[in-house]
């Protein structure tokens, strides 16, 4: 089965394309140029270079969050499209247990690992695992130790230490923007094509019998839109100037 995979969770995009278990390609995007002027052109041309035509792919994933607001609308939408068109289910894969999934390839059952994603304004989207021997990829293999939040890094380090101890890794893209806040004791790493771990995922929760409608896509926000906050205190100073 193929499987085409994206990941619109930070400026770079990336996507993988997958033949059963094995990688046929990956792209990553043009950080100068936003997510909407990229897509679909990128995943045409990831189906173009492997002579394959988008009816062919059997599942599709996209990264569900967290991430950009803007960057999450358009990828989701762009793979329902995809889905929609040909039928096919549409797997949604929280791009921190990505990040996690991947780093679990390096690591022994029993070790924990962070991920963190830039969520700018001086936070990272993180959650924190732990890795079970479990076939890799699979939903058995993490455990989650700290559900996903949006907080400051040395927040995030204090509520780790403090409810289940620190990692011995944090992965992803907070890492680079936030590395004179991680321990010397922790390894700091960043994986750049996020898609294809995706792509495994979606394809193992697919042989456990998870294909779901592309409809049913949700996005993960952990923080609310500054749109929807916005909204709130316009709608909040009415009142008051009203009751007032």
């Amino acid at each position: 089965m193929h499987v085409l995979a994206l990941d619109t969770t930070t400026p770079v995009l990336t996507a993988a394309l997958l033949d059963g278990d094995g990688v046929v390609g990956e792209t990553i995007g043009n950080a100068s140029r936003s997510t909407a002027e990229q897509l679909p052109r990128v995943l045409c041309e990831l189906l173009e270079n492997a002579h394959l035509e988008v009816r062919a792919v059997g599942l599709f994933a996209v990264a569900a969050g967290p991430g950009s607001f803007t960057g999450l609308r358009v990828g989701i939408a762009t793979m329902q499209g995809f889905a929609y068109a040909t039928g096919r289910p549409l797997v949604l894969i929280s791009a921190l247990e990505a990040l996690a999934q991947a780093h679990a390839l390096e690591v022994s059952a029993g070790g924990m690992v962070g991920s963190w994603i830039n969520a700018h304004r001086r936070d990272v989207f993180s959650a924190l695992y732990e890795i079970a021997d479990a076939p890799a990829f699979s939903s058995a293999r993490l455990i989650e130790r700290a559900p996903p939040m949006v907080a400051t890094p040395a927040d995030t380090l204090s509520l780790w230490h403090a409810t289940a101890g620190l990692p011995a890794a944090i992965v992803g893209d907070g890492t680079t923007a936030y590395a004179t806040v991680i321990p010397a004791s922790i390894r700091a790493m960043s994986f750049p094509v996020l898609a294809t771990s995706i792509a495994f995922m979606a394809l193992s929760r697919f042989r456990d019998g998870h294909a779901p409608s592309p409809h049913a896509a949700q996005p993960l926000y952990v923080r609310r839109p500054d749109a929807e906050i916005a909204r709130e205190k316009r709608a909040g100073a009415s009142e008051s100037s009203t009751s007032g």
